[in-house]
């Protein structure tokens, strides 16, 4: 990514639009041939609208980027996700491809809409209208995005860890795994603590969904 020819435009491009639309509006390229998910920035305009700099890692559309079919991957355009203090930004990802048309980049918008978000919820409390949906966290670093992953993994159970059986844990470790959370270093070690399991286990959860999997299809070929 460093060496793409289109690097000094796109930053360029980022500076532009961060001053056009002022301090509220953060841009930031993520690199995704880096050789870290630690350091995946390496332009960002605005940076305190999520507190974060160049050198700083990876946020969770860099892991669907990296776990997910490269030829199924779309633009998200004006979506919306929030701060760890609660803050809610507008969000656009664009993906930046090479010649062969595989994802090198991600462009990123985040705009800090919170005080027009407080004005329209006020509005809409007049009015009788419901409350926006829910907005995803953007992590400050990778450590967050997996403590973010692994709250989303309990809520997909929805009961704590220590209510959760064998089969619940198998489940939310399943969800992780589909997230890219184990794409992570040292991922497994927190994860494992987490749910009170071995990181063998952890493996013998995801190889489980493969497990059915591949009956599935044997079947389909049948």
């Amino acid at each position: 990514m460093e060496n793409n020819s289109n690097l000094d435009f796109l930053k360029r491009l980022a500076k532009g639009i961060a001053q056009h639309f002022g301090n509220d509006c953060e841009v930031v390229i993520h690199d995704l041939k880096a050789e870290s998910l630690q350091k995946t920035i390496i332009s960002i305009e605005n940076g305190h609208v999520t507190n974060r700099k160049i050198g700083d890692g990876a946020s969770h559309i860099v892991l669907d980027s990296l776990s997910d079919e490269k030829d199924e991957l779309t633009d998200s355009l004006c979506y919306l996700t929030k701060t760890h203090d609660g803050r809610v930004l507008k969000s656009s990802s664009i993906y930046i491809r090479d010649e062969n048309n595989e994802p090198i980049g991600i462009f990123c918008i985040n705009f800090d809409v919170t005080q027009l978000t407080i004005a329209e919820n006020s509005i809409k409390s007049l009015l009788n209208h419901q409350e926006i949906n829910e907005a995803e966290e953007i992590p400050q670093n990778v450590n967050g995005l997996l403590d973010i992953l692994i709250e989303q993994s309990v809520n997909v159970i929805g009961k704590p860890v220590a209510l959760m059986n064998k089969k619940d844990k198998i489940k939310a470790i399943q969800y992780l795994n589909e997230a890219g959370a184990f794409l992570i270093t040292k991922s497994g070690d927190k994860v494992s603590k987490y749910f009170g399991i071995s990181k063998y286990s952890i493996y013998n959860y995801i190889d489980v969904k493969k497990t059915k999997d591949n009956d599935k299809s044997d079947k389909n070929e049948k």
